[in-house]
């Protein structure tokens, strides 16, 4: 008997599309009164149920509103988008999405992730003309031999520089970049691809889950809930430092594992066509770093630098980062002296390398695309924050982790996540007695432990570079997910008794 096998990311994708369509035919669709601040006219705009008011963009505006944010962060740009306005939930006409919809959705969510596709189809042009270079080949054989008989410092370097750029300005769409990169540097050093996939992404689902200066995440959603970023900061270093050993240990432990005994993997069956997918020449040519290929490593390096420097300090988003990948495969083309034919074919083969996880990034929006058409994430958040009514503050602040791992998987967006549900959610900690970081803590611990496996995250799109199915992943991080789920179960319970 044939044995079943797993369906692919793409498939997958597409039954959880089937399923949130017909989510909204059972859930209510609902709404609450959005609140935008205008910047030309230095106004609010209240969205009603009937009507929409302009109102005075004043500090008793939002009071009246018992949002408890301060009126500069709204004046500064730190919360651009439109805030859910607490107690303000009303029932609207269900609009049930149906079988167009559904076949549209992949479409509308490509359209409308068209910024982060092109960066993802650039990288890979980037990356096929750094792997044509030879330049990356010699970069890795230099490594192998430095660290050889040491290659557990690697799994700790990486998931370490991860993680603080996850913490620092939440870096996740952005590695994407690194998987073709590295992949060949873990199994030079006789790892497994799943190792360098751990250290990767687990990295920055670490970093994220316990975001410190994140502007996309820690700081709006403070701002959204009233309060200064720094409060609450210790705990979320705590977690930091001693998830990110956590993490670290179950990592080596894997990897020394299949490194001891490959069999042991739990990808062996593709062992052969993972080596075939980024493959290690044993050719004389480019094991030696010439003065050459050291200045296109040098350029191939500062591309990221310069990525990461935009990002956290000069508000760039894919427009520009995608600009910075294209630039410096144009320059490394040069100092390469790759003829302009020859250039153009490998980066448009390179760029259909990663096309899958394109279009996977793409249907995953589309899932999103559904039930914000369907009218069900404010349904969803609005019967969530009635789950908690009367409840002791322990078991109160470990229902929000969970309420708000569930809710990431239709609002998978942090930034999104924050400006939608904290001016409703954090009111709840008043109530109970705890402190609104609480709120703002259990909505990061909960989307990045939920991150760790979420589908409509970028999980899936990682695992298609590699070619590595969902269910050897689940496979891989569950015992992970577990240890950390209780070790965040702790550090909650204890922060609102102390």
């Amino acid at each position: 008997m044939k044995a079943i096998k797993f369906p692919t990311a793409l498939t997958v994708l597409l039954i959880i599309a089937a399923i949130v369509a017909v989510m909204t035919w059972i859930i209510p669709a609902g709404k609450y009164e959005r609140l935008t601040y205008n910047k030309d006219s230095n106004t609010f705009t209240q969205v009603k149920k009937s009507e929409t008011l302009n109102l005075a963009a004043t500090q008793k505006t939002l009071d009246d509103f018992n949002i408890k944010i301060p009126i500069e962060k709204f004046k500064n740009g730190d919360i651009w988008k439109p805030i859910g306005i607490p107690d303000t939930y009303y029932t609207v006409a269900s609009k049930p999405q149906g079988i167009m919809a559904f076949i549209q959705s992949p479409i509308r969510g490509i359209m409308e992730a068209i910024d982060v596709i092109l960066f993802v189809l650039i990288i890979g042009g980037f990356i096929g003309i750094m792997n044509f270079s030879g330049a990356f080949e010699a970069g890795i054989s230099s490594l192998a031999k430095t660290l050889y008989g040491r290659e557990y410092i690697l799994i700790i370097v990486i998931t370490f520089l991860i993680a603080i750029g996850g913490t620092t300005f939440g870096l996740a769409e952005e590695t994407i970049a690194f998987y073709p990169i590295l992949i060949p540097v873990f199994l030079a050093a006789k790892y497994d691809a799943m190792v360098a996939l751990a250290c990767i992404y687990i990295g920055s689902c670490i970093g994220t889950l316990a975001s410190t200066v994140n502007p996309f995440c820690t700081i709006i959603a403070s701002d959204a809930a009233g309060i200064n970023w720094t409060t609450g900061l210790t705990t979320r270093l705590i977690v930091f430092f001693l998830g990110l050993l956590i993490c670290l240990v179950y990592i080596i432990r894997y990897a020394q594992k299949v490194k001891n005994d490959p069999s042991k993997s739990i990808i062996f069956d593709q062992k052969e066509a993972i080596e075939q997918q980024f493959p290690l020449k044993k050719s004389d040519i480019a094991t030696t770093l010439t003065a050459k290929y050291k200045l296109i490593l040098t350029l191939f390096t500062l591309c990221f630098v310069v990525m990461i420097y935009g990002v956290s300090q000069l508000d760039w988003w894919f427009l520009e980062m995608t600009t910075v990948f294209l630039v410096g495969s144009i320059l490394i083309g040069c100092i390469a002296r790759i003829k302009e034919a020859t250039f153009v074919d490998t980066f448009i083969k390179g760029a259909n390398d990663l096309l899958g996880v394109a279009f996977i990034i793409g249907i995953a929006r589309g899932v999103t695309v559904l039930m914000e058409d369907g009218l069900i994430s404010d349904s969803l958040l609005f019967y969530a924050s009635t789950l908690t009514d009367g409840m002791n503050k322990g078991i109160f602040i470990n229902a929000m982790l969970y309420i708000y791992s569930a809710l990431s998987f239709f609002i998978p967006s942090s930034s999104g996540m924050a400006v939608l549900t904290m001016p409703i959610m954090a009111p709840l900690a008043d109530g109970v007695g705890i402190g609104r970081d609480l709120i703002v803590n259990a909505y990061q611990f909960g989307m990045g432990i939920f991150a760790f496996i979420n589908p409509t995250g970028l999980i899936l799109a990682s695992l298609a570079i590699v070619k590595i199915g969902f269910d050897k992943w689940i496979r891989f991080v569950m015992p992970l997910v577990g240890i950390l789920l209780i070790f965040l179960m702790i550090v909650l319970t204890i922060s609102v008794y102390i």
